[in-house]
């Protein structure tokens, strides 16, 4: 038990780890640049939200397969499968999470006063200047508490994982998968302590979640 919690922390850490500069870059691109296509990209974005789980499981698995355009590749360049390993766990649950980091991240950059940001280009700082010193320590707190909503999300992947990544004891199974196991197999006392785990982990980042964003609102205010 204790290494499916090691490899659920694991997958759900080095997931929010790939997703918070691809966030950070779409929200700037989308709320700062205003890029075209913005409203596009905004709703690709989004689009993991709005389909079920099993469908991005699916997807990825046609991608990251033997036979898909990125599995292929990987293995023949560099003799390594991606499918129905922890790797594939990862980027199904960065997906699946990714919304609400992405979310997350335009709305805290959103709440940024452009008029700092425009004080700042006038008196010669360039955009990544602008960025590090005006933009990111401003809205560090709503960033800070996106990445831990999807953290929390990660942790909690099924749908996606059981797809494209299996469900194999020690090398895929994540806390979730592993629930779904002892209830099938009707191991109850496994069931109740591997459940008492997910609420345990889920109530302490929701709890870091909600404290920092109650201190972002007090600054606000």
């Amino acid at each position: 038990m204790f290494e499916t919690i090691v490899l659920t922390l694991r997958v759900a850490a080095v997931a929010t780890l790939l997703n918070l500069p691809l966030a950070l870059a779409l929200g700037w691109m989308v709320v700062k640049k205003r890029v075209r296509g913005a409203f596009i990209l905004d709703v690709l974005a989004s689009l993991p939200l709005a389909v079920p789980p099993v469908v991005v499981g699916y997807l990825l698995l046609l991608l990251l397969g033997r036979r898909g355009p990125i599995g292929s590749v990987v293995e023949s360049s560099l003799g390594l499968e991606i499918a129905f390993t922890w790797v594939a766990a990862v980027l199904a649950a960065a997906v699946v999470s990714f919304p609400l980091v992405a979310r997350a991240v335009m709305t805290a950059m959103e709440e940024v006063d452009e008029r700092l940001e425009r004080s700042a280009r006038t008196l010669g700082a360039g955009t990544v200047r602008v960025a590090f010193t005006i933009t990111l320590p401003l809205a560090y707190r709503g960033i800070l508490a996106g990445v831990l909503l999807g953290f929390i999300r990660a942790l909690s992947e099924f749908g996606a994982t059981i797809i494209v990544a299996g469900n194999i004891p020690g090398k895929t199974q994540t806390v979730p998968l592993a629930i779904y196991d002892s209830i099938q197999l009707g191991r109850g006392g496994e069931t109740r302590l591997l459940v008492l785990v997910a609420l345990a982990l889920a109530l302490a980042t929701l709890a870091a979640h909600n404290w920092l964003l109650g201190r972002s609102r007090g600054r606000r205010a």
